[in-house]
């Protein structure tokens, strides 16, 4: 063990990748067997930048569209979570694709709330880090509306607490599908104001 990272005995595997290539045409992502990640994110990908206007996320914190760091490169959900989402919409399947993942891995338990600052690592280095869960939103409702209707009211309730990550990237390199990343935490116990 490191003094400021930990290797978990996890790691999950890329089950799909994929990109949202026009967020104002469709929210849904078009798959991909391998993706480049740069500093700016999936390349090709219409989250990706170094920066992005602020959105209702931060709102306590910054003024609609204020430009501010792009920390919500990649939407990282979880196989397994996946699974309890649909199964609680009465679905077989929720594909990722439908609600604009950018990857999803399977192998690591309670994904959705992993530490920010966790790191996410390939054996090449490719390297992604945590930034937050990402909570569900009625966009991807209405994107599942539109693949299988009647479900799409389902989505945000069942989703809940399971909708995944939002990452960014710390190393550049190249991801494919069937790849292994190496969960990393931060060392440091939680925070406990009163504490100091």
């Amino acid at each position: 063990m490191s003094e400021y990272y930990e290797k978990t005995p996890y790691a999950g595997r890329i089950t799909f990748l994929g990109a949202v290539t026009d967020r104002d045409e469709k929210l849904a992502s078009d798959p991909a067997p391998a993706v480049e990640v740069t500093f700016a994110g999936i390349a090709g990908e219409s989250h990706a930048g170094l920066t992005r206007p602020s959105c209702s996320r931060v709102k306590v914190l910054h003024p609609r569209d204020t430009e501010i760091r792009n920390v919500r490169q990649i939407s990282i959900l979880s196989e397994e979570e996946l699974d309890r989402i649909a199964a609680a919409m009465g679905l077989d399947r929720l594909d990722p694709s439908w609600i604009g993942a950018s990857m999803v891995l399977e192998g690591i338990p309670d994904f959705s709330h992993l530490p920010t600052g966790s790191r996410l690592q390939a054996r090449d280095g490719t390297t992604l880090v945590v930034e937050m869960i990402n909570h569900p939103c009625t966009l991807a409702g209405r994107s599942v509306e539109t693949f299988a209707p009647g479900f799409g009211p389902k989505f945000k309730p069942a989703a809940e607490g399971l909708r995944g990550i939002t990452a960014w990237v710390e190393r550049e390199g190249r991801l494919s599908v069937g790849d292994s990343l190496a969960l990393w935490v931060p060392t440091q116990r939680a925070w406990v104001p009163g504490n100091a």
